[in-house]
């Protein structure tokens, strides 16, 4: 049976709990990747004993900071920033008890010359690898983001996925948005995704639609994803309480979801 998940609600989580109970859903948190909140350990705090004051979906993730999250940076004060993002990262996800973080690659597709491709692939390799070895409690998913083509995701993962805690993130609606077609992306990179993110846009723009409400062929995707991640969970990325409804009913209706 697909694990599907929906953004919860914090200023309405009886609601978000309600969707989840009548769908049998999961949960990925999408208050934990603000600086603001990470910074205050009491905000933080407040908003986990919220969550856990409720029965909460057994499974659930978070969405790490991704904000000017740039790890393998030159400039070592801008490393020390986005590794302390992702540990107040991990960390907040321990505290809510997710079971797995996304985090963006945030690859600049403007810099795309040889040296600066090699280098982001070697320094990456050796970044993430040393936090997925630190934290072998949680999973750890690279999500595409900026990226064009899916290339430099499948040499990344062919060395990261010796780890058992690693695994890719796919966009969906951010791969349609590429230069290369969705499909192609979930082919190729097949063997390393554990989790999907959709919604729906005009293939212009990231406008997080629901799910049915854009241009992205519906079909193609529940044929890729039979075909290339069927096992890999599924999050309704969209925030509204009408746009998951909505995305959830479309779901059912196409036959993806019982």
């Amino acid at each position: 049976m697909k694990k599907i998940l929906i953004i919860p609600d914090i200023d309405n989580p009886q609601e978000s709990l309600d969707l989840a109970a009548q769908y049998s859903l999961g949960f990925e948190y999408n208050d934990f990747f603000k600086p603001d909140v990470l910074d205050n350990t009491g905000k933080v705090d407040t908003l986990c004993d919220t969550y856990n004051s409720y029965i909460l979906p057994e499974y659930t993730t978070i969405h790490g900071a991704f904000f000017d999250v740039i790890p393998f940076s030159p400039d070592s004060r801008i490393r020390e920033i986005s590794l302390m993002r992702i540990n107040q990262s991990l960390e907040a996800a321990r505290k809510i008890n997710a079971k797995a973080v996304v985090f963006h690659t945030n690859y600049n597709p403007f810099l795309n010359s040889p040296a600066y491709v090699e280098g982001w692939i070697k320094d990456n390799i050796q970044i993430w690898g040393e936090i997925l070895e630190a934290n072998p409690d949680l999973n750890i998913y690279l999500e595409n983001m900026f990226d064009e083509t899916p290339d430099i995701m499948v040499k990344l993962s062919e060395e990261l996925c010796k780890y058992s805690n690693y695994g890719v993130c796919l966009d969906y609606a951010h791969a349609a948005l590429s230069k290369e077609e969705p499909k192609n992306w979930a082919r190729e990179l097949s063997p390393y995704i554990k989790h999907v993110h959709i919604n729906d846009n005009d293939l212009v723009s990231d406008l997080h639609y629901a799910w049915g409400e854009g241009k992205i062929d519906r079909q193609e995707f529940y044929d890729v994803y039979e075909k290339y991640m069927s096992e890999a969970t599924v999050l309704v990325e969209v925030s509204t309480a009408e746009r998951k409804l909505k995305s959830i009913e479309t779901l059912i209706e196409d036959g993806f979801m019982e």
